[in-house]
């Protein structure tokens, strides 16, 4: 007999349908398991056996074929367990097919029947088009986010069976726990004191989604200031937040008490990552990178210049396109990655080399090779580069304190408004070819980028960064006209040109 029992399974973040096929007959005993199955799937043979007969059930001695359709695609995880567990009963006459119509099945099992939780429910899920779907309890929550199924748990083989019999009624999913209050202790920007034009940079960051590079010497604020821009940023909705929440369920990441990723993500990978944990990948399973992990969110590199220089130069492709594609002799996936960039470096190895001080002890050959790190294409994608000194004595000692986080909120919260009525998350996805329209300059604008261009101090990348950055200064100030040259001005002088190697003593 033959059982087709739906599931399916992760390939990056995304889920892709499976049809378990369960073929029982004569012939000599054995467990087969095709349909490009990698190790975990292959292993199912024995938890499955082990798992029904804890469970009191018995092991059919006969041929057993499961096929894992289609047969073109790879499949990976011990979530295809529990669908093999229940095509097997039903192929072997000890469970109606009735019984299990329109049913999907996801889980792995452990050896004494119990059905365990896997990573990615929430993509899992999504891939579904059964009415119902069954998942161990602990992942009630996640599928529950999809939102287009019923969803229906079992702890053991023994209660599913018992539930699709009819014997007993489906078991109680757990209690959803307690949403905890948004903390209290959140990073406030009023801590930042002295620092004026770093203030303003992270709020034009937030406002924009410009990606923001902050450089200068040890103690001067850079990570106080990185730290408090998440906090900035308006909650995620919508297809961000399930994108977010599908990225952090295929990573087996934490998900919030409710399920869903409402709040941008803040990552802050070591400077040791390698660039497949920075990028994403992998040899058997193809994880998501810290740059998918911060979708929507921020992503924060401390001591940029010290991250290998091919890793950093990995980023130019997704800070673009907002989507990184992973070759693999095995399959090629895409992870979205469209993140808020923002690098904190210092000038130099002993990092006195900025803080006109004239302490730095580094040889010119060690801050020349230290900031080679930053290659000029890379250096061209930040919007936003700021030179940040240290703060006087007088405003870190007895200096009032800035502008707290909720009002900056509030603007920037005005400002992706904006954005949004033109049609895109934040002015820097503003598309090249609509810059005319969306952020028209005055002549005098016009002028002052004209020059720059010309004198080869800008790119043409680097003008229609600066106009961005200009239609969102404008959107801050509550202008909606033009952006005229104050607004360019401010923007240029916000894309600072890092120190020489030569000068950085």
């Amino acid at each position: 007999m033959i059982a087709t029992i739906p599931s399916a399974t992760l390939l990056g973040v995304e889920g892709t349908p499976v049809a378990v096929e369960v073929h029982v007959s004569n012939g000599l005993p054995c467990f087969t398991v095709v349909g490009l199955p990698d190790a975990s799937c292959r292993e199912s043979r024995d938890r499955v056996r082990a798992a029904l007969l804890s469970s009191g059930l018995p092991w059919s001695l006969k041929r057993v074929t499961v096929n894992l359709a289609p047969s073109s695609v790879r499949k990976g995880g011990a979530g295809l367990d529990l669908p093999i567990a229940v095509g097997l009963l039903v192929a072997s006459d000890q469970l109606e097919a009735e019984a299990v119509a329109g049913c999907g099945f996801i889980g792995e099992l452990g050896l004494d029947g119990s059905i365990r939780r896997v990573p990615g429910i929430v993509p899992l899920v999504a891939a579904l088009s059964t009415r119902v779907v069954v998942v161990p309890p602990d992942c009630f929550t996640e599928a529950s986010v999809v939102g287009r199924h019923k969803v229906r748990v079992a702890g053991t083989l023994t209660e599913l069976l018992a539930a699709l019999r009819g014997d007993a009624p489906w078991p109680d999913p757990p209690a959803a726990a307690p949403v905890p209050p948004e903390p209290a202790s959140l990073p406030d920007l009023a801590d930042v004191r002295g620092q004026a034009v770093g203030r303003t940079a992270v709020e034009v960051a937030a406002a924009g989604g410009h990606h923001l590079l902050l450089s200068g010497p040890p103690g001067a604020g850079k990570t106080m200031l990185a730290r408090r821009l998440p906090g900035l940023l308006p909650p995620l909705e919508g297809d961000d937040a399930l994108t977010a929440t599908r990225i952090h369920s295929a990573a087996a990441v934490a998900l919030p008490p409710g399920g869903l990723v409402v709040r941008p993500p803040f990552r802050a990978p070591h400077h040791g990552a390698s660039a497949v944990a920075l990028i994403g990948g992998g040899t058997g399973y193809m994880r998501p990178g810290e740059i998918s992990l911060s979708h929507c969110g921020v992503l924060f590199m401390d001591e940029m210049c010290e991250f290998p220089a091919a890793v950093l130069d990995a980023l130019r492709q997704p800070i673009e396109e907002g989507v990184v594609r992973v070759c693999r002799a095995r399959a090629t996936v895409s992870f979205p990655a469209r993140f808020l960039l923002v690098g904190a470096t210092n000038p130099c190895p002993c990092g006195e080399g900025g803080s006109g001080t004239g302490a730095c002890r580094c040889p010119q050959a060690a801050r020349q090779r230290y900031n080679r790190r930053l290659s000029g294409p890379l250096l061209d994608r930040f919007d936003l580069r700021v030179l940040v000194s240290r703060p006087d004595a007088a405003s870190v000692m007895g200096g009032p304190p800035g502008e707290g986080s909720a009002p900056v909120a509030a603007r920037v919260a005005a400002a992706r408004e904006l954005a949004l009525e033109r049609g895109v998350r934040c002015n820097a996805e503003l598309p090249a070819s609509g810059l005319d329209a969306l952020a028209p300059l005055t002549s005098g604008a016009s002028r002052v980028l004209e020059h720059r261009l010309r004198s080869g101090l800008l790119s043409a990348r680097g003008v229609h960064r600066i106009r961005r950055v200009a239609r969102t200064i404008a959107d801050l100030g509550g202008l909606s006209g033009p952006v005229d040259e104050a607004h360019v001005c401010l923007a240029l002088s916000l894309r600072a040109e890092l120190a020489p190697a030569e000068a950085a003593a």
